[in-house]
């Protein structure tokens, strides 16, 4: 895919649903954290990239009051939910991507490791790799980030969602996944990604004036 395509496309996800505007690009930078942990090489790197900023590309078919819904889903309204990682692999199959690393995770990345996940109910090494690592990068930022039906953020939430994913590690989420992420977090690698591109950071206000950086010190 182009990287103009991708934008476009992100850029329509975050008009559909504002909530999770900046969740895409937090799981992108969390993504790419992760593969340069695993080692993947620039043209895998580039893949994961594209396909972490469109996992959400099939909310686009997920009605609005739903998406923006401040209080608990109906179990009916959960089921519609559930059809966004069909959506959006369709899409990306009628776009023509052919790369399976993008579709993989876009198609796979809320199933679950016991298999209660969605859509396709897969289990253990039925999901794709790619798939498990996401599916825990989704749901920290997630747990981090505000939501309509939630507004706790920061390292508090950080450390709760953590302790979360580690308890359901193995049940809900891949064991090797999860130490992986949990030692890229307790390390501090990814502490930039929590203090600057977080919820609470106010967005600076647009200018159209030029501010010209100062220059540094002979």
């Amino acid at each position: 895919m182009h990287a103009e395509t991708v934008a476009e496309l992100v850029q329509q996800i975050e008009v559909k649903d504002l909530s999770t505007a900046a969740h895409t690009w937090r799981v992108v930078l969390y993504a790419r954290a992760m593969g340069e942990e695993i080692g993947l090489d620039d043209a895998d790197m580039r893949l994961l990239t594209h396909g972490a900023a469109l996992h959400d590309l099939g909310k686009l078919d997920t009605p609005t009051e739903i998406l923006q819904k401040p209080a608990r889903l109906t179990p009916e309204e959960f089921e519609v939910i559930t059809y966004h990682p069909v959506s959006g692999y369709a899409r990306l199959v009628d776009l023509g991507v052919g790369d399976e690393l993008i579709l993989d995770l876009v198609r796979y990345h809320h199933e679950r490791w016991d298999g209660a996940g969605y859509p396709y109910h897969l289990a253990g090494d039925e999901i794709p790799v790619v798939a498990r690592v996401f599916a825990v990068i989704d749901a920290f930022d997630a747990m981090t980030s505000f939501r309509p039906y939630r507004a706790d953020v920061g390292p508090e939430a950080a450390e709760r969602a953590l302790r979360e994913i580690e308890r359901e590690s193995g049940t809900h989420y891949w064991p090797t996944a999860v130490r992986m992420f949990a030692d890229l977090y307790r390390s501090g690698r990814l502490a930039y990604i929590l203090d600057h591109f977080n919820d609470a950071v106010p967005v600076p206000e647009y200018t159209h004036e030029r501010r010209d950086p100062p220059l540094p010190k002979a």
